[in-house]
């Protein structure tokens, strides 16, 4: 603890939660999608209950630091691509968010819906909840390496991350919610986990992409969707 009452601690401290709110951007747009399908008395559960696994993960991964180190050390070799434990979980992570994200966008667009039974409500909580967790590992992973090449100090990963998590759990509600209520923006998230899973397929294979350009391509959509509800808001009064 003694490393955060120092400059370096405090920069680092404010730098990797910074850095863990903008990483969990895209587990709080996934978490939205998901919980959206359950009846409106669940969704406020499974949120909480999600984000609270996502918080435990990436800290029991922090305390297994040379465990997660040695993922990237090569398991076996495909022609001229070593793969590595990193590698895979990031593979099936990438192809299960382009899998998943399809699925929803079909799912939105031609898919007819009834009302969900007691039991099929029940049901549909749990697959929730083990998708939740599946991408849960692949986003905690991601988070838990970034925040290792950040900082030395335990300490100061673990705090990072409960403020970045308590900032998501603050806000996931609003997030959800917004989601939910504009489809065009329901569809612009599910574009952005396409996204998302492809850049993931991409850095198992060894193709570095920066994430800069990723976010910089979100930003710029949501900023033009935001115009285009805009527009359309202020055209309903004179229609």
């Amino acid at each position: 603890m003694h490393a955060l009452v120092t400059a370096d601690g405090l920069i680092a401290l404010v730098t990797l939660t910074a850095m863990e709110i903008v990483l969990g951007i895209d587990n709080v747009v996934f978490l939205a999608i998901l919980v959206g399908r359950l009846p409106t008395g669940q969704q406020a559960v499974a949120r909480r209950l999600g984000l609270t696994l996502a918080l435990g993960l990436r800290i029991g991964l922090l305390l297994a630091i040379s465990w997660i180190m040695g993922l990237t050390a090569p398991l076996f070799s495909v022609l001229a691509w070593s793969v590595s434990g990193r590698d895979l979980i990031l593979l099936g992570g990438g192809l299960f968010l382009i899998g998943k994200a399809t699925w929803e966008i079909h799912d939105k667009l031609e898919a007819e819906h009834g009302e969900p039974g007691a039991a099929g409500a029940r049901g549909a909580f749990l697959l929730v909840l083990i998708q939740i967790l599946l991408l849960d590992i692949v986003f905690s992973l991601d988070s838990v390496i970034t925040a290792v090449g950040m900082a030395n100090e335990v300490w100061i990963m673990v705090i990072a991350m409960v403020l970045a998590m308590l900032v998501m759990l603050v806000s996931a509600g609003a997030v959800s919610g917004f989601v939910n209520r504009h489809p065009s923006v329901k569809i612009l998230a599910l574009a952005f986990l396409l996204l998302i899973g492809v850049m993931l397929v991409a850095e198992s294979m060894g193709t570095h992409v920066d994430k800069g350009y990723i976010y910089f391509a979100m930003t710029f959509s949501l900023f033009v969707e935001m115009l285009n509800l805009r527009y359309r808001k202020k055209r309903k009064p004179a229609a």
